[in-house]
Order: C-alpha cells, then sequence, then structure tokens
C-alpha cells in the first residue's frame, strides 16, 4: 500500500485544509509523552505533565492558559501514565496515545498525529509552561508559514534549543549551536499557518522514513524547513515561561505558577 493509500486509511488525507495566514489557529498540540526521568522523585509515578504547581497540574494550567488565548481544540499526545493524563484532562482536550514513547522521540509523537493537522496550529512542548501573554504574542504575531517562540538570554547552555536569527528569520536551531551563531533559545512552543503545514507534515514524512527518525526531535525538522526561508521567530521576554526538565526547575515553575494563580 502507498503512503497515500495508508494516508487515506487512515482518515488522514493528503490534503490539509490550512486557513488563511491572517487567520488564528484554533488547534493546539500538546507533547506529553514523555516520563520525565530526570525530575527524579517527582515522577517515579505520574509523567511530568501531572506534577502539581500552585493547585492545578502542569497540564492543566497550558490547557487553561490556552483557552484563555482562543484555543478551542487542544490535543494531548500521551505516553506513560496515559490513563491517569486522560482522566485529568477529561472532556477539556483530546488524548492521543504514543504506544512507542520509550523508544521514539517528539518527532514520531507528531508523526503518530498528523492527522490532526489539516489545519493551522501551535504545537507546545509538555514540559514548558506559558503564561497568556506569551500564548498570545505568538498568536498574533505569527506572520511566517512556521514560527518558532524564541527567548532571549545572557548566556546558553547545552541544554538550551538555540536560534540563530537574521531579523525574525531562523536560520538554524539546535542544541549544537555555538556561542557566536547563538541569538536566542526556541522556549518550546510553535505557530504552523497556511503553508507552513503542508510542510511540516511533507518534512515529518521524510524525517520517520529514515531509519534515524524515530530518534529526533521535531526541531530537527524546523531545523531543515529553516534553511528554505520558511521559518520565522516571535521573540518574548524572558520570565514568562518555564522548562521543567530538572529537579531545579520544580521551583522555578512553582513560582511562576504562584505569580498566576494570585492574580486569578
Amino acid at each position: 500500500m502507498t503512503a497515500d493509500k495508508i494516508d487515506t486509511a487512515l482518515g488522514i488525507g493528503v490534503q490539509t485544509t490550512s486557513t488563511d495566514q491572517g487567520r488564528k489557529p484554533k488547534r493546539a498540540i500538546l507533547l506529553s509523552a514523555g516520563r520525565g526521568t530526570r525530575l527524579g522523585n517527582a515522577t517515579r509515578d505520574r509523567p511530568k505533565c501531572l506534577i502539581p504547581f500552585s493547585g492545578k497540574t502542569l497540564v492543566e494550567w497550558q490547557i487553561e492558559t490556552l483557552r484563555a488565548c482562543g484555543i478551542e481544540d487542544i490535543v494531548v499526545i500521551t505516553g506513560f501514565g496515559a490513563p491517569m493524563v486522560a482522566d485529568q484532562v477529561g472532556a477539556t482536550a483530546t488524548t492521543f496515545y504514543n504506544p512507542f514513547y520509550q523508544v521514539a522521540d517528539n518527532l514520531a509523537s507528531l508523526w503518530l498525529a498528523r492527522a490532526f493537522m489539516d489545519r493551522d496550529f501551535i504545537v507546545l512542548n509538555g514540559d514548558t509552561l506559558v503564561d497568556t501573554f506569551v500564548v498570545q504574542t505568538l498568536i498574533d504575531g505569527a506572520t511566517a508559514p512556521i514560527s518558532v517562540t524564541v527567548a532571549r538570554k545572557p548566556a546558553y547552555d547545552e541544554d538550551d534549543m538555540k536560534v540563530t536569527l537574521d531579523g525574525t528569520r531562523v536560520l538554524a536551531v539546535g542544541k549544537k549551536l555555538t556561542p557566536e551563531v547563538t541569538n536566542g533559545e526556541s522556549i518550546g512552543m510553535l505557530a504552523f499557518k497556511g503553508e507552513g503545514v503542508m510542510l511540516f507534515r511533507e518534512a515529518l514524512e521524510t524525517a520517520m522514513g529514515d531509519p534515524s527518525g524515530v530518534k529526533n526531535w521535531y526541531l530537527s525538522v524546523v531545523d531543515l524547513l529553516a534553511r528554505q526561508s520558511v521559518v520565522g521567530a516571535v521573540e518574548v521576554p524572558v520570565g514568562h515561561s518555564a522548562e521543567v526538565d530538572y529537579p531545579a526547575d520544580l521551583e522555578i515553575a512553582e513560582a511562576l505558577t504562584a505569580t498566576w494563580a494570585a492574580s486569578a
């Protein structure tokens, strides 16, 4: 069976119905399949997206923030602890299970969920907390086919997903970029609009056709697309988001969400 026939059989189809560039995306895909083993006891019996911060779990904060910015359709890609995540989100989001989460990285998660890429959408990493200011800034500022939310810092470490910029154009994305060519960090949220939807889907298909595809991040595909001048940057100031990856990040996330809870 050809790839086109397989897609049709799965209900995916080979054409997307992306909205016009002036429209705002109404769908978000959350990458929440990982366990978060680097967080130690915090994820011993639950995935990192279910870690509580200031009275709500990480995924609850994400869904609440996205909905506050007009995102009506939210898809949560699950893996470790999938039934727990489904119980947590209930009717507030659609869950989609990746059975290969233990052996594949997030590029494979998005490839498996490509049926949801039939319109403009946002991708948000499952370990990233963002406030409404960041989400709204991306929605309002995403004019390129693919837009990366970027923050500038005084210095970057080896685990940061760094970006090279030429004005608002993204030239490269990767953890191994040298300081000389690093202008910012991808905070883990991207928008795909118009032709960017199909370009990204096609790039996922190509990447997964290589044996190394299952071990790659989806931003490796965005890095390749950046060479086609279709990737832009939407810049946000630091202090409006937090990545939950290491034990030290837990305190930072708790402090950030505490300000949200207080303002609510």
